[in-house]
């Protein structure tokens, strides 16, 4: 007698929600299902510990959890998703080394995420540079270094001053860790440079928004707002890029700001993939039902900032793209699609937001856990506490990353292993979610 063939479950993405997915199907299902992740890279990438790593304060490894965790009965699959077919039920995807390929699948979990949300502002493809990956974290801590050190070694103390000024856009979760730890190393990093000495670092960070960290908790962003600005930052709400250059770029103000360091953390949209299926999206993200199921479509589930979630403590409205609602979202289509397998009970998502952290850098943080405000040092520690819980690997060793740094001098060098086009914004590669 001829043996079923086992159910292939195919997850596009490992970000928060397919990383999550993955891990969860594979405990649920114990080799009753063939389970294949499909990403550009064979790890995932816990971005709110990124900024510590152009820091100097973790090793980039930290922050990379390997596929191979997701444990038996995974198979990880390197390459790009261009497309879905959803009538023939294929993913097309390409490898690192061009080649095209095809994977069919009888459940599919999109969970492609975000890619940088792009602006039409003259000179900021060409000239900014974007957060989203280890590469940039690597390739904007080299820059900043050698910033400040051809800046010790100018003549013209205009082009010093210039090299010595960095502006970062975006004052969402993002761009406030970026511009506070950036602060941090390249105060740390000019200490060391006896050129420098009485040599002015002006750190801007630029928002349409009225206030930093919007849509966050307005206590949450007060703090985050004192602590940069009692560091000499100069916070400037209400305003944006004009024009990016070479020699540096015209605020919305009116203010031209001569600088050779412009990091772009406005935010993210939805992986293009999504609006490439032909199905019904709202606002980029893919409309899926409180199961996180494509409507018409059983097979398909979407969850993380490719999904348009709708937020069941809130009627009418979807779900933040937030890595807190993907981690969960994870977790849940994972249940939804063994239970699809009669494996289970199929449950609608449903998650209030907990609070958020913040890390200001050195001893500085602010957090909401429960709505409950907390600054300073007992806020790092409730930062560092949820960081730990919730990565799913390495936390031994940023743990020891972190003990190690609050006890010896930091080291600063350049490493030169990520160049320009790594982090340039003209060209980026999606970053699943």
């Amino acid at each position: 007698m001829a043996t079923a063939r086992r159910q292939r479950i195919v997850v596009a993405g490992a970000g928060f929600a397919g990383f999550q997915a993955a891990r969860t199907l594979a405990r649920l299902a114990r080799g009753a299902a063939e389970i294949v992740v499909i990403n550009p890279t064979d790890y995932f990438l816990y971005l709110p510990l990124l900024p510590e790593v152009t820091a100097g304060i973790l090793d980039p490894r930290r922050v990379a959890v390997p596929l191979a965790a997701l444990g038996r009965g995974v198979s990880p699959v390197l390459g790009e998703v261009e497309s879905v077919d959803v009538e023939a039920r294929q993913v097309v995807h390409t490898d690192p080394e061009g080649t095209r390929s095809r994977t069919s699948y009888d459940r599919l979990v999109l969970a492609v995420g975000s890619v940088n949300k792009l602006l039409p502002v003259p000179g900021v493809a060409e000239h900014a540079h974007g957060f989203r990956s280890i590469g940039e974290a690597l390739y904007l801590r080299d820059h900043l270094l050698m910033q400040l050190e051809l800046a010790a070694a100018a003549r013209d103390p205009d082009e010093r001053a210039a090299r010595c000024t960095f502006v970062v856009v975006g004052a969402g979760y993002t761009g406030t860790e970026v511009a506070a730890q950036g602060q941090s190393l390249t105060r740390a990093a000019a200490a060391r440079l006896p050129g420098l000495r009485g040599q002015p670092l002006r750190w801007l960070l630029v928002d349409l928004a009225p206030r930093v960290l919007p849509g966050l908790d307005e206590r949450l962003a007060a703090t985050a707002h004192d602590v940069l600005t009692g560091r000499g930052m100069d916070v400037r709400t209400g305003t944006t890029v004009k024009v990016a250059t070479k020699e540096g770029v015209e605020l919305s103000d009116g203010e031209f700001v001569p600088t050779r360091m412009l990091i772009w953390c406005v935010g993210v949209r939805p992986d293009p993939v999504v609006q490439g299926l032909g199905l019904p999206t709202v606002e980029g993200r893919l409309v899926v039902d409180e199961y996180l199921r494509v409507p018409g479509h059983p097979e398909v589930f979407a969850c993380g900032d490719a999904a348009a979630v709708p937020d069941l403590t809130r009627p009418g409205e979807l779900t933040p793209m937030t890595a807190q609602h993907a981690y969960r979202q994870g977790k849940a289509v994972a249940r939804n699609v063994a239970a699809s397998y009669g494996r289970g009970q199929a449950r609608p998502y449903k998650h209030r937001d907990l609070g958020f952290v913040v890390d200001l850098g050195g001893a500085d943080a602010a957090a909401n856990p429960l709505g409950v405000p907390l600054a300073g040092v007992a806020a790092k520690a409730l930062t560092r506490g949820y960081h730990l819980s919730v990565i799913p690997g390495n936390r031994a060793r940023i743990a020891a990353d972190w003990a190690l740094d609050a006890l010896l001098p930091r080291q600063i060098v350049q490493l030169g292993l990520a160049y320009g086009p790594a982090a340039s914004l003209a060209e980026k590669e999606p970053v699943p979610h």
